[in-house]
């Protein structure tokens, strides 16, 4: 029974957390590719020097911002965000199968869990 319980557990983890991410961050305007863009960007300061971390912490927020829904990149983004960075984290690296793509795409649940 513990297994099962494990392997339950896991499933709906797996199911619903990246789900609950996207919704948190879409929230603020953001996917997971323009965060994780802004951060790697605003954690890397070569110099002690405050105007210039400052200027880069800005063209940090601009270039996620491209890459956020509403940016210029917003579909690269979404995208990358949705079958990448959600696939990644799942360990999900088989190719999407076109039922899947279909369900997504119609709505329902499963346009609640991955597509609009």
């Amino acid at each position: 029974m513990t297994e099962w319980t494990k392997k339950q557990y896991n499933s709906y983890y797996n199911s619903y957390v990246p789900w609950l991410e996207d919704k948190y961050l879409a929230y603020f305007g953001e996917n997971k590719t323009s965060y994780t863009a802004k951060e790697n960007l605003k954690s890397m300061h070569p110099t002690g020097d405050k105007n210039l971390s400052g200027l880069q912490d800005t063209v940090a927020d601009t270039a996620g911002d491209q890459l956020a829904s509403k940016g210029l990149l917003g579909g690269v983004g979404d995208l990358s965000s949705k079958e990448g960075m959600n696939r990644a984290e799942r360990g999900d690296t088989g190719p999407i199968d076109k039922e899947e793509l279909d369900k997504r795409s119609k709505g329902g649940l499963g346009g609640m869990l991955g597509g609009k």
